[in-house]
Parts: structure tokens; C-alpha cells; sequence
């Protein structure tokens, strides 16, 4: 497995320079710059080393229990010590209330050094956000501890049977049981749904607390505890483990739920708003999970080709493959691919952070998520090819950066729902603000986007008006992606000034403008 070099200094470089970060009253830039370092070195000599035997291993079923691959709980508790689960966690609950755009950094690496712990650790920031907006006071307390110590991680149960994309279709129930509720059903593709690492886990639990015919207006969410008070488990059994394409060290687990005791978080009737404050952070973080798999296979592209001699140049000398265009024009792109996603994601999570941008916010965040996870498996199939047949093999690394990868246009809602609902929905969304919000990202990107941000207007106001919208919804996607990240890399050579590896950035911002890349 060829080793981990997390990319830093563009990290660094895309939240100061081009999200422009420093405009957080809580950002400081050297203590951010010195925490995303300090959580690479862990990530490079500690989490790194057991993706490739992770990945092979695999977790199993034991008596009813999940057990992950050998080292995944030393490493786990290690994570938990240095306080790395309650990053942005408050302060008043025990975390270090860092904000998101640090988690950002930390999770990006985090994915790329090993996709499938990330996966099982990764919704405690959700959980705590939930918590914080729907919990009551004294649910805060009891529960937001012991996610940000890493004594719990948690899980997010929405899928069943049949009941997808479509949540109106849900059939786990909740009832009533004096001060608490039992649900019973089942819940499948629950990431995490148990391990053996955390001495707990926090289920947070869509189901059904009022009459079918309700739709979602019938559901509620419910925190189901996997130990109740008294030491006994709560009656939730893993049934099954599922066996995927990749991330094989992260638990993908078929939940059954036999009257386990639930508290309901929030109102009664509310749970699809306050799952989707969960989701909404999701869906960025797998994006960024995107972006790590693009990074990840630009280096690992860069650096075999950097070695590998095939052919001679003009006066007969040996030569690395790096130096054949095409293969230079397929590093290039994967490199790309990450710069422009990685500013795209910064760019949303500091508007949101701001918080006085919320219909860019709810705008950029299904166009994040549908083009830094397609981002993710170019870049990863590029490097395969960059490889050649060593790319195929196990143990350079690519083949499964590709397998772990491929996830991620699925999972959090599919890149053709997300496309579906931007075309349906966020256009029309508070009588077309989101339609504004993006065609300002647009023009305030550069002068070269004004014409372009005035045809996109027109373009969308006509698929909005459409009898169907959903029938244009991919080819609509597809432009405007393209058009977010041509305004992405503007801005990021507008600052390339400011990076380490100036001349690199500015190299590769003249391909993306030509249309090369």
C-alpha cells in the first residue's frame, strides 16, 4: 500500500485564502493551520496504516456483535483521547467548540487516510448539531458528553425495505410508553450500526409516532441508547452485516429494533426536520469525503509516474511517464478535480458559518455534495489508469481509493435525487432566491462570469417554469457544476499568490479556464 501524505498546505491555503475564513469571529488562523497539521501526523502514522489491512480483514459477526479489523480500537481510543471526536463539540458539553471549517480540514485527511473509520466516527458532529437545535436542556447534558469524549459514537437510522429515497413509506413504530416510547421495526445500510471501539452508541431514530396515512407528517426522531441505565442492552440486534464493494472495515449494519426504549428529541410530528439538520451536515462531509478520494488519487498518480520510466524523449534519454501528455493531463485533472471541490465545500461551510447567507448555503449544498462525489470516482478511475495494470492491483492502493470511493454519489441521497430536487425544488425555493444566491457566487468570481451568470439565470428560470423540471434535471446539474466549479478555480487563482505551490495553482487555473481539463 503506498503511503499517506496528507495535502495540508491546500487545505490550509483553500480555507484562509479562498473561503476567505478569517472572516469567522472565532478563526484564528495559526492555531487552525497548527491543529489540521497536528491531526495529518496522527492520520499519516497512526489511522494511514491500517486502511490496506482493514480493508482485507474486514469486520465480522460474532455471537451478535460487530468486531472491527485488528488495531481499528486502539486507534480509536487513541482518536477519543486526543479529543478529536468533539472538535466542534461546545465547550459547555465538553468539546473543544472549534468551528466547522476546521472539522472540515480534519475530516477531509480523516477520509483520505482511511475512509472506513472516518465512516464509523463521522456522525457524532451531526448528532451533536442535532442535539443542540432540537434537544432539551437536560437531553444536551446527558448525551453531548459522552459523543464529544468519544465514549459513544453514533448512527443515523433512516433507511428500511422499501423505504429509501421515500421516507413518506416509513413503517418502524414508535408508541407511547409513559415518559419514553418503544420503536419496533427494522432499519437497513445503518453505517456504524455496532462495533466494538465505543463503550456506547447513540442511535438517532426516524419512525413512525403517528398514523400512516400522515406521510412524513407522522414521523418523529427518538435517541435509542444501545445500554439503558441499568447495565442491559437495549433490545436493538444487528441482523445482519452487509458485504460491499468497499469500505469493508466500516460496519454497514440491518438494524432490528424489538420494542427498544426511545426519547423523543424534538416535537412530536418533527423528526424529517430534524434528521435533515443531520443530513445537511452529512452531505458536505461526504462530499469533502469526495474531494479526500480525488487528493488521494492525485498523489498517488503523481508519485508513481514520478517513477515510472516507459519511453524516450527527443534525444533519446529515458523518460518517467509523468512526462507524456496524456498521463500528465490525467494527473493534472485528478489534481484539479480536488482543488476546485475542496474550494466549492469551503466556500459553502464558511457562508454557512457566516450565517447570513442561507439560500447559497441551502443552494451549494446538494451541487457540493453531486460534484465533489462524482469528482471523487474520476479521480480515483484516472489514477488506475495513470497506473496501468499496477493500478489494478491491491497493493498500490488505487483499486480501493476507486472501491471506497464509489459510495459516495449514493449514500446521503443519490447525485440523481440531488440533481431531481435542485431542478424541482431549490429553484423555486423562497421565490427564486436560490436562484440569486448562486448567480452572485457567479459574478462576484470574476468579470468573466457576468454574461455567463445572466445566461445561467435565464437557463434556470426556464427549467424552473418547465411542466417537468425533473426531465432536465441532469443535463441542468451538469451545467451549473461546471459552471461552480469554473467560478471556484477563479477564485482560486485570483489567490495563488498566497500558496506554497504558487506556480502550480496558476499552471493548473489557466487549463481549467481553456477548457484542457
Amino acid at each position: 500500500m503506498s503511503e499517506f501524505h496528507a495535502p495540508v498546505d491546500d487545505i490550509v491555503f483553500s480555507l484562509r485564502h479562498v473561503a476567505r475564513a478569517d472572516r469567522l469571529a472565532d478563526w484564528d488562523d495559526e492555531l487552525a493551520a497548527e491543529i489540521i497539521a497536528h491531526f495529518a501526523a496522527f492520520a499519516e502514522g497512526r489511522i494511514a496504516p491500517l486502511d490496506a489491512a482493514g480493508d482485507q480483514q474486514g469486520c465480522r459477526l460474532v455471537d451478535g456483535r460487530v468486531r472491527m479489523p485488528d488495531g481499528f480500537g486502539e486507534v480509536y481510543g487513541e482518536l477519543a483521547e486526543q479529543g478529536w471526536q468533539g472538535l466542534s463539540a461546545p465547550e459547555e458539553h465538553g468539546g473543544q467548540g472549534l468551528n466547522g471549517a476546521v472539522r472540515a480540514g480534519v475530516s477531509e485527511i480523516f477520509t483520505a487516510a482511511n475512509h472506513s473509520l472516518q465512516m464509523v466516527t463521522s456522525l457524532v458532529p451531526g448528532a451533536v448539531s442535532v442535539l443542540m437545535h432540537f434537544g432539551t436542556e437536560e437531553q444536551k447534558a446527558a448525551w453531548i458528553p459522552p459523543l464529544a469524549e468519544g465514549r459513544w459514537l453514533s448512527t443515523m437510522a433512516l433507511t428500511e425495505p422499501g423505504a429509501g429515497s421515500d421516507l413518506s413509506v416509513i413503517r418502524t413504530r414508535a408508541a407511547k410508553d409513559g415518559d419514553t416510547w418503544r420503536i419496533d421495526g427494522e432499519k437497513i445500510f445503518i453505517s456504524g450500526g455496532d462495533q466494538d471501539m465505543s463503550e456506547g452508541i447513540f442511535h438517532l431514530v426516524l419512525a413512525r409516532s403517528g398514523p400512516t396515512e400522515a406521510g412524513v407528517k407522522g414521523l418523529s426522531l427518538f435517541a435509542c441508547l444501545s445500554d439503558l441505565p441499568d447495565g442491559t442492552r437495549n433490545p436493538i440486534s444487528v441482523t445482519r452485516i452487509e458485504e460491499k464493494l468497499g469500505l469493508h472495515a466500516s460496519p454497514t449494519c440491518q438494524l432490528a429494533f424489538d420494542g427498544a426504549i426511545g426519547h423523543l428529541v424534538g416535537e412530536e410530528g418533527g423528526g424529517l426536520k430534524a434528521m435533515f439538520a443531520m443530513m445537511n451536515h452529512a452531505r458536505i462531509d461526504v462530499a469533502l469525503q469526495g474531494v479526500a478520494h480525488a487528493a488521494r488519487a492525485a498523489d498517488l498518480a503523481r508519485r508513481y509516474a514520478a517513477e515510472r520510466q516507459q519511453g524516450r524523449d527527443a534525444t533519446g534519454q529515458p523518460v518517467t511517464i509523468d512526462r507524456h501528455a496524456d498521463v500528465a493531463r490525467m494527473i493534472d485533472t485528478c489534481d484539479a478535480l480536488a482543488i476546485g471541490g475542496r474550494a466549492l465545500c469551503h466556500l459553502t461551510l464558511v457562508a454557512e458559518a457566516l450565517g447570513d447567507a442561507h439560500d447559497f448555503v441551502e443552494f451549494m449544498t446538494p451541487l457540493c455534495k453531486y460534484f465533489c462525489t462524482d469528482a471523487g470516482t474520476c479521480a480515483a478511475d484516472l489514477a488506475i489508469q495513470v497506473m496501468g495494470g499496477y493500478g489494478y492491483l491491491r497493493e498500490y492502493g488505487a483499486e480501493q481509493n476507486w472501491r471506497d470511493a464509489r459510495i459516495c454519489a449514493i449514500y446521503e441521497g443519490t447525485n440523481g435525487i440531488h440533481a431531481r430536487t435542485t431542478a424541482t425544488r431549490s429553484l423555486k425555493m423562497n421565490g427564486g432566491a436560490g436562484i440569486a444566491a448562486f448567480a452572485g457566487f457567479l459574478r462576484d468570481s470574476g468579470a468573466a462570469f457576468e454574461a455567463l451568470a445572466e445566461g445561467w439565470v435565464e437557463e434556470a428560470q426556464r427549467v424552473a417554469a418547465s411542466n417537468d423540471p425533473a426531465v432536465e434535471a441532469h443535463a441542468f446539474m451538469e451545467t451549473t457544476c461546471d459552471l461552480a466549479y469554473r467560478a471556484a478555480w477563479a477564485r482560486v487563482a485570483a489567490a495563488a499568490d498566497a500558496a506554497p505551490d504558487a506556480d502550480r495553482l496558476k499552471r493548473l487555473a489557466g487549463l481549467v479556464e481553456t477548457g484542457a481539463l
